[in-house]
C-alpha cells in the first residue's frame, strides 16, 4: 500500500516554520485578489480552525495579509501591496506552489478522478533532503482528454515558472500495477495527492 504524504518537515523552504505555513501562503499569494473565510481555509487544508487562526494572526501581524469582518466571519486575502509581495509570490510558486496551482487547474478538466505529484518534488515535500526540482511530475487517474491535460500543464507552467509533466493512467491500470516497473516505483516513493474538486458542468 502506498503512502500519501500530508504534513512533512518544511524541506522545500526551510525559512518557513511549517509546511502548513507554506501551503497557506502559497494559496493566498497565488490567488491574489481572492478573499477567504478562515473556516473555508481550515476545510481546504484539513486542519483545525484554531490552527488557521494562529497562523493568520502571525501573517496579519507581519503585514502579509489584510482582513475584514462579515458578521461572524473573518475574511483574509494576500496583501499584494507590501514590498515583499512580488518576490514572495515567486518564491512560493517555486516551492509550495504546485499544490496550490495544479489541483485547481486539474479540477477544471473533465474525467480527472485522482491526481498525484510524484518524483523529486514529492520527495522534497515529504521531507527528503535535496535541491528544489526544476520540474513537476504529475500522475492523473481517469479518462481525461490528453489535449485538455496538455493545456492544464502549460497553464500551470506559466504560473509556476517551471516545467509540468502530466502522465495519464486509466483506473484499471492504476489499481492493477503489479508487474509495471514505472508504477511500482511511483507507489514505493512519496506521493502528494492533489485536491480535485468536482465542478458543475452546466
Amino acid at each position: 500500500m502506498f503512502q500519501v504524504m500530508k504534513q512533512p518537515p518544511p524541506v522545500l523552504l526551510p525559512l518557513l516554520r511549517s509546511p502548513f505555513q507554506g501551503e497557506l501562503l502559497a494559496w493566498l499569494f497565488l490567488h491574489p485578489g481572492e478573499e477567504y473565510a478562515l473556516i473555508e481555509l481550515a476545510k481546504r487544508f484539513g486542519v483545525s480552525a484554531s490552527t488557521v487562526t494562529r497562523e493568520v494572526d502571525r501573517l496579519a501581524a507581519a503585514g502579509l495579509v489584510v482582513e475584514r469582518r462579515i458578521g461572524n466571519l473573518r475574511m483574509i486575502q494576500a496583501d499584494t501591496d507590501v514590498v515583499v509581495a512580488r518576490p514572495l509570490t515567486e518564491l512560493l510558486a517555486l516551492t509550495y506552489g504546485p499544490v496550490a496551482v495544479l489541483g485547481e487547474r486539474l479540477s477544471g478538466v473533465a474525467a480527472v478522478e485522482e491526481a498525484y505529484i510524484y518524483g523529486s518534488w514529492a520527495a522534497r515535500y515529504s521531507g527528503e533532503p535535496g535541491r528544489v526540482p526544476k520540474d513537476i511530475d504529475v500522475l492523473v487517474v481517469g479518462a481525461a482528454d490528453e489535449d485538455d491535460l496538455y493545456d492544464a500543464a502549460r497553464s500551470a507552467e506559466r504560473q509556476l515558472g517551471r516545467e509540468v509533466n502530466i502522465r495519464r493512467l486509466s483506473r484499471d491500470d492504476w489499481e492493477s500495477s503489479v508487474g509495471d516497473p514505472f508504477l511500482e516505483t511511483v507507489r514505493s516513493r512519496p506521493l502528494v495527492r492533489l485536491k480535485i474538486e468536482k465542478r458543475d458542468s452546466r
